[in-house]
């Protein structure tokens, strides 16, 4: 089985991530990771902390000479903003030190309290250092493995884009490269110049607010076989493990595939999608994609998409109402630094985890501890299948 975990504070030493069930013999490099890391990191309406990190990895074991060898994969990523706060965050204890950077005034829509009340925490920055979306770059760089791999047989993962703050796109879309590109060159990874400049104005129009905005994107990942996932257990149907993944995301608030929840304003003659056959390349197709690439919790062949939407931010630079944990008085909400918007980086972030969850239904069901071997089974299940 392949998965991950992942350990670090927002504002800690670093960041680590320990990827377990990967196979050997798959080209693996730090540059490569560390493409997916500079993605993360762009986007329109990013704060400051972004101005202060350069995300790089450090693989610490699993790799030699650029090839996975089987073994578990360590990954590294070092906070540069730890400079600032090694008092602060120190793991040993430091006698008479008094602590500056003390969070008491819970802000709404975040872990703060709910986390405080559980861990008994009196000082919630012990929350919200691991609650930061900051953890995510690891999670990323977990993807990034897993996209290498998926490269070796022709799956491809897209993202973009189609709202902020109300601001959206049309339904009409191009082809999944085209989109990729043109979201690739946009500052929030939207793949029409004109509204993405409205989406824009709508981000400068929160921060002038010290508001925040959230917003919904799109992701693809094409080139899949049908028959990932399954039908016989509620834990391996992969819509079901993509959504779990995808909402364990900070700010994710929902997630739906293909029209999502269009479809319960429609009949059954306009939700799904009629079944033909190619008789020249012997396969199966459809001429629609309204599930989005799944039925019974596996791959159809065609291109698996998933939207999902982020809410606002939860911390605002005009804080809302909260009360003191300690003198239990209204007060205003801490702020800490934060993002007025980050719907694009979310959008690669959920790219990366939907690569992993892939990566991992790819694995599951073609086995194989090596690439080879894996190849072997899957050009096996092709020939198979062409056969039905």
């Amino acid at each position: 089985m392949l998965r991950y975990l992942t350990a670090g504070e927002s504002h800690g030493k670093g960041l680590t991530v320990i990827i377990e069930g990967f196979p050997s013999d798959v080209p693996l490099s730090a540059s490569t990771i560390n493409l997916q890391l500079a993605r993360r990191q762009k986007g329109y309406g990013r704060g400051g902390r972004m101005k202060i990190e350069t995300d790089a990895v450090e693989i610490t074991a699993g790799v030699r000479h650029g090839r996975s060898l089987g073994s578990p994969i360590a990954l590294w990523v070092a906070n540069r903003d730890w400079q600032a706060w090694k008092e602060e965050m120190s793991s040993e204890e430091i006698e008479n030190y008094i602590r500056k950077k003390r969070v008491d005034c819970p802000r709404p829509g975040h872990a703060d309290l709910n986390g405080g009340l559980k861990y008994d925490a009196r000082d919630l920055r012990d929350i919200l250092e691991r609650a930061s979306a900051r953890e995510t770059t690891v999670r990323v760089a977990a993807g990034a493995v897993a996209r290498q791999f998926l490269t070796e047989f022709g799956i491809t993962v897209y993202g973009h884009v189609i709202c902020i703050g109300g601001i959206e796109i049309s339904s009409e879309r191009p082809a999944w490269n085209e989109i990729g590109q043109k979201a690739e060159d946009d500052p929030v990874r939207c793949i029409d110049p004109e509204i993405s400049k409205k989406m824009m104005e709508k981000i400068d129009e929160a921060k002038k607010k010290g508001d925040s905005v959230g917003g919904i994107f799109e992701v693809a990942v094409t080139g899949l076989p049908p028959g990932l996932g399954s039908h016989v257990q509620w834990d391996r149907k992969l819509d079901g493990r993509l959504a779990q993944s995808i909402l364990s995301i900070q700010a994710i608030k929902g997630v739906e595939f293909g029209v999502g929840f269009e479809e319960g304003r429609r009949f059954g003659s306009q939700a799904h999608d009629e079944i033909f056959y190619d008789n020249q390349n012997k396969r199966f197709y459809r001429k629609t994609n309204r599930a989005g690439g799944l039925e019974g919790g596996m791959t159809t062949g065609e291109p698996l998409v998933i939207r999902a939407v982020m809410k606002p931010i939860a911390t605002l630079y005009t804080p809302l109402h909260s009360v003191n944990i300690d003198n239990k008085e209204d007060v205003e909400a801490s702020v800490e630094r934060s993002d007025t918007c980050a719907v694009p980086a979310a959008c690669v972030i959920t790219e990366n985890v939907a690569a992993f969850e892939v990566a991992g239904a790819f694995l599951d069901k073609f086995g194989g501890d090596s690439l080879k071997e894996i190849r072997r089974n899957y050009e096996g299940y092709l020939e198979q299948i062409k056969n039905y």
